[in-house]
């Protein structure tokens, strides 16, 4: 039976891309994305972020180094891999990413540097919290 290793993401870029190019000239391009997620924690919602370590080969590694910027919003379409190495310290340790086939653009470059301008202006602004639509569903007659 076949297997599937297929991983789809939306998020925001942590860091610009950093292209470098392997022993026979293949570009090779490495960027982070910071996904977010909001849950229920009894009566508040907590706000929670999964990074993930992407790699792109190719032309895809050169788009995304010419083009690809810091709070830019991206989809990210690949596999994930895992790999083993031994640190620096002797022990054995694992990382994990996600090798890109497919890295599209959803925000401009200016729409990002617009945002993280906002919101290093904005930081002392406080959290609002989405509204819980039970209470609405209750006064409806259906």
């Amino acid at each position: 039976m076949a297997s599937l290793n297929k991983i789809m993401l939306i998020g925001n870029v942590g860091q610009d891309p950093e292209l470098r190019y392997t022993p026979d000239g293949n570009p090779v391009a490495n960027f982070s994305i910071a996904v977010n997620r909001r849950r229920r924690v009894g009566e508040e919602y907590k706000d929670e972020t999964e990074w993930f370590n992407i790699v792109c080969f190719s032309r895809t590694a050169e788009n995304v180094n010419q083009y690809l910027t810091k709070g830019q919003k991206v989809y990210v379409e690949g596999r994930f891999q895992s790999s083993e190495y031994v640190g620096q310290d002797g022990n054995q340790r694992k990382s994990y990413e996600v090798i890109a086939n497919e890295v599209t653009f959803l925000s401009t470059r200016s729409e990002a540097e617009s945002a993280n301008q906002n919101n290093t202006q904005n930081q002392e602004k406080p959290e609002s919290k989405p509204v819980d639509s039970d209470d609405e569903d209750k006064d409806l007659p259906w």
